[in-house]
């Protein structure tokens, strides 16, 4: 293989890691604190249409990005209130949420937006060279030459790294995970540390979103997302639930993803759609090896009513 093929399939496996990684770890912190997200793949959508949305409205990517990350925010803290407050099912909101996302961004994205030849194209982020660093032999063009979204992604695993171990908001989500009865007889407000990491989660999901529609395509087409939202969640409990674990992971089936892109281009006398298997299969085979040696936080899925409520 020469250098030119390499560098291009490591580049194509970072970029295509970036919307998994920024969900996965939208998930994590979710996870963290007892709250199970599998309607990630709903929220990324949203993300990605609100990207394309606000940078056709106002101009630019950027704010593509900052509008996509309110209406985020806004689903999460929803998503939060449902299985929160009202103590919800999560695994159902989960569910609801993934169809209503599918079914807005149809909507919407053909009204707005158009559809086919006639889709609106927007200005999308473009890469950020860095000099010296991206003159590296094989790896320097591939880590260096991305876009700003792609080196925020990677920064973020040892700034979410720190604040879980590192800080006491940190040991409270954990704590909040764990055991929240025990968090909350100790002064720790199980809600509001759960309220928050449904805003992080969901401004996380539309940040992700971007990556895919302003970041790769400058436009928005119907369930793009195409199953990438699962396949985050996949690689938080692939990875452990700790970012950098969940960092490789989203890197292995980023990469699968780009191998698969790489075969078709090869000319591989395979039919097209077994080649579209391979990084889904991949998933479901790390979920079969690695479901049942990873445990996840105790609180998983478990709604829970405060000492205040309870007393009230």
């Amino acid at each position: 293989m020469s250098e030119e093929v390499i560098v291009s399939y490591l580049a194509s496996a970072i970029r295509l890691s970036v919307p998994l990684l920024l969900a996965a770890l939208g998930i994590l912190f979710m996870s963290r604190s007892g709250i199970l997200n599998i309607g990630m793949e709903g929220m990324v959508l949203i993300g990605a249409l609100s990207g394309v949305i606000g940078a056709h409205y106002f101009g630019s990517a950027a704010a593509g990005v900052g509008f996509a990350i309110a209406v985020t925010g806004l689903v999460g803290l929803l998503f939060g209130f449902l299985v929160i407050t009202t103590g919800a099912d999560q695994v159902v909101i989960g569910t609801a949420l993934n169809l209503f996302g599918l079914g807005i961004t149809t909507v919407f994205g053909r009204s707005l937006l158009g559809m086919g030849q006639e889709a609106v194209r927007v200005n999308g982020i473009p890469s950020l060279r860095i000099p010296l660093l991206s003159d590296i032999p094989y790896v320097g063009e591939a880590l260096f030459d991305q876009n700003v979204l792609a080196y925020a992604s990677y920064l973020l695993v040892p700034a979410a790294a720190f604040v879980f171990y590192k800080t006491n908001w940190g040991l409270r989500v954990r704590a909040v995970g764990e055991n929240p009865l025990a968090a909350d007889t100790l002064g720790v407000r199980v809600h509001r540390i759960r309220y928050i990491c449904c805003l992080i989660g969901g401004m996380l999901a539309g940040v992700a979103g971007c990556s895919l529609s302003l970041g790769i395509l400058n436009q928005f087409t119907e369930n793009m997302v195409a199953g990438r939202g699962f396949i985050a969640l996949s690689a938080v409990i692939f990875g452990k639930w700790t970012p950098l674990g969940t960092m490789g992971a989203s890197l292995l089936f980023g990469g699968a993803d780009a191998l698969q892109l790489r075969f078709q281009s090869f000319g591989i006398k395979i039919p097209y759609q077994f080649m579209l298997m391979f990084p889904y299969l991949l998933t479901m085979v790390a979920l079969a090896w690695f479901s049942g040696k990873s445990k996840q936080p105790a609180a998983t899925a478990a709604a829970y009513k405060s000492l205040a409520d309870r007393n009230g």
